[in-house]
């Protein structure tokens, strides 16, 4: 008996895991469809926790806007911290605010700076994460956790192994960031080789918003495209 309750629920299961393929494809359709006419954009990463009195969230607010006022639309996660303050600079400077929202059990909920037909919800990360990916520009990456961590790295494979175009990556906050790109070099590149020189290419590293700006930039111009391709 036991084993055939075993088998039935294994069933059950398997069934339930079919039937998800439904909801994932769903997902995908409706972030392609909406995300396809935003325009071009660059995505905003940071931690949820980050207050409005804090200076990374001022400063976000600041590179979003700068961001606007260059053409581009921003993306964020949808969420409080750098995330609100990204979409709270695109709406200052009357820009485009998307937001990929997530469900999350402590800390994620819409910000009030997103623009209303921008507005996505999601329920899988994976998902989540190539909308990211193929509607971005570029990537701002202000300090932040465990997710803002694997936004960065997993970006970072998909260029290296040429799994999708290059697009600049930009660490905002030497004092945050200096320490692992520190790690980055000295372990996995010049004591284990466990990354070619060139990867290192891949990332920058800045300070202010005028920083950011000047990456982009230059990285749209080198390739002879702009913000309005």
């Amino acid at each position: 008996m036991r084993k055939e309750q075993n088998h039935k629920g294994w069933n059950e299961i398997k069934t339930n895991d079919s039937w998800a393929i439904f909801k994932i494809m769903g997902e995908f359709v409706n972030g392609y469809e909406k995300l396809s006419q935003i325009g071009p954009c660059v995505s905003i990463f940071g931690s949820a926790r980050t207050k409005p009195d804090h200076k990374y969230y001022k400063l976000a607010v600041k590179v979003a806007e700068k961001i606007v006022e260059h053409g581009y639309g921003v993306i964020t996660g949808g969420g409080p911290g750098i995330m609100e303050a990204g979409n709270k600079g695109a709406h200052i400077a009357g820009g485009t605010s998307v937001g990929l929202n997530i469900e999350l059990p402590f800390e994620q909920h819409d910000n009030p700076y997103i623009d209303s037909d921008k507005s996505l919800d999601f329920d899988y990360f994976f998902v989540r994460k190539v909308m990211f990916v193929k509607y971005s520009q570029g990537f701002v990456v202000m300090p932040g956790g465990f997710g803002t961590l694997d936004e960065l790295f997993e970006a970072i494979t998909l260029i290296q192994t040429n799994k999708i175009e290059k697009f600049p990556i930009i660490l905002v906050g030497k004092e945050f960031w200096g320490g692992l790109m520190d790690w980055v070099k000295e372990t996995l590149l010049d004591k284990f080789g466990n990354i070619s020189p060139g990867d290192m290419d891949l990332i920058h590293l800045v300070d202010d918003e005028n920083e950011v700006i000047d990456i982009l930039d230059n990285f749209y111009k080198k390739y002879n495209l702009s913000p309005n391709f």
